[in-house]
C-alpha cells in the first residue's frame, strides 16, 4: 500500500511537533517519536506502558547520520553497516552526548538502526533527524505488522499511522553489541548469526552480565494475552484434545495441515518455510489470541540455524504466558 506525500509531511509534522507517529519498517511496526525531544520520547513510554530504563532504537535515514548519536565507530561497525544497512540489523554503540538517558535506558550504549522500508526510508530523510522507535505495541506483547494491527492497540494515542501494508520481515530486527571488546549478539533476528560472522571474521559472543541491556531481551516478551505453550508436533494434538475434554477452548498454530476434529478449536495451519513463518508469525498469533481462547497451543519449530529468531520469539512469548493448569 502507497503513502503520499502529503502523509509523509503530515507525520513529519507531527514529529516535529513532539507527537507520536506510528510507521512500518521492513521488521515491525514502530512507534516513533522525535529522539532529540525528551518529551516527545516520553510519550512513547506512557502509550506503552514500557519501563524507563528499557532502551529505545534509534532509527535513522543512512549510516552518516551515525556519528550524530555514537560517539566511537568501530571498524567492525563500519563493516556490518556496509553490508547489511538498510536493513534489519541494529547496532549497540558507545553514545553521543545526543543520546538522551531516556533514550538509552541511562546506559552509556545506544542502539541505532536503518530500516530499509521504503515508507520509513521517506519519513526519515524529510523528518532529518532521529526517530526513537519501538515495537508498535503494548509492552511484552504481541508486536505489530500491519497499520490495522497498531490502529486496534492504541485507538488514537497515536496521532498519525502510516499505512505501508504488512512488514516484510515480520519479526524484530538483529541486535549486535559493538561498544565493548568482542561483538556480541543481544537478539536474534532475521540476519543471521552465521552472517555476522562471516562479514565480522570471527566469532560472535554470548551476551553476559556486563552487556547492555537491549530492547525485546527480556526473558518473557512478544507474548499475547492467552496463555501460549510450545509442543512438539505429536504432543500437540494430544493435548488439544486433554484441554477439549475439559472443556477449554483451544487455539494452535501447527504445520499439520489435517485439522483434528475437536470441539472449539481454531487451527491456523503454519508456512513449513522459515520466512513464510517468520512474515506470517504475529499475524497469526495475534488471530489466536482474538479468537477467545483458553489457550494457544504452537508447535515448536525446527531447531536449527534459519529458525533461532523465530524460536526465540516463540520461547520469549511462551514465558511470557499464564501458565496452563491441569494438563
Amino acid at each position: 500500500m502507497m503513502v503520499s506525500d502529503r502523509e509523509i509531511d503530515e507525520a513529519v509534522g507531527v514529529l516535529r511537533g513532539g507527537g507520536l507517529v506510528a510507521f512500518p519498517t521492513e521488521t515491525v511496526y514502530g512507534l516513533g517519536a522525535d529522539a532529540s525531544n525528551p518529551d516527545a520520547v516520553g510519550k512513547i513510554f506512557a502509550a506503552k506502558g514500557r519501563p524507563h530504563d528499557h532502551p529505545l532504537i534509534v532509527h535513522v535515514a543512512d549510516a552518516v547520520q551515525l556519528a550524530n548519536w555514537a560517539r566511537e565507530i568501530p571498524e567492525a561497525a563500519r563493516r556490518l553497516v556496509r553490508k547489511f544497512w538498510p536493513g534489519p540489523l541494529t547496532l549497540i554503540l558507545k553514545r553521543s552526548p545526543r543520546a538522551s538517558d531516556l533514550v538509552t535506558g541511562g546506559q552509556d550504549t545506544v542502539a541505532l538502526r536503518v530500516p530499509s522500508h521504503p515508507v520509513a526510508q521517506a519519513l526519515l530523510r524529510r523528518f532529518g533527524g532521529g526517530v526513537a522507535a519501538p515495537s508498535a505495541n503494548r509492552f511484552g506483547r504481541v508486536s505489530a505488522t500491519t497499520a490495522e494491527h497498531v490502529r486496534r492497540e492504541f485507538g488514537g494515542t497515536v496521532d498519525c499511522v502510516l499505512d505501508g501494508g504488512a512488514a516484510d520481515v515480520g519479526i524484530e530486527s538483529t541486535i549486535v553489541d559493538l561498544s565493548a571488546g568482542q561483538p556480541t549478539l543481544l537478539r536474534p533476528g532475521w540476519i543471521t548469526a552465521q552472517q555476522l560472522e562471516g562479514v565480522l571474521g570471527a566469532p560472535l559472543a554470548a551476551p553476559g552480565l556486563q552487556s547492555p541491556r537491549a530492547p525485546g531481551t527480556l526473558a518473557a516478551h512478544y507474548a499475547p494475552q492467552t496463555p501460549l505453550m510450545l509442543a512438539e508436533g505429536d504432543l500437540l494434538v494430544e493435548l488439544a484434545g486433554s484441554l477439549t475434554r475439559q472443556g477449554r477452548r483451544v487455539a494452535a498454530l501447527a504445520f499439520l495441515t489435517l485439522r483434528p476434529l475437536l470441539p472449539g478449536l481454531t487451527w491456523i495451519t503454519a508456512p513449513d518455510d522459515a520466512a513464510g513463518y517468520a512474515h506470517a508469525l504475529y499475524a497469526s498469533l495475534r488471530r489466536l489470541d482474538e479468537a477467545g481462547c483458553d489457550a494457544i497451543l504452537v508447535e515448536k519449530p525446527p531447531q536449527d540455524a534459519a529458525w533461532a529468531a523465530i524460536n526465540d520469539r516463540l520461547t520469549r512469548a511462551a514465558a511470557g504466558s499464564s501458565a496452563l493448569d491441569d494438563t
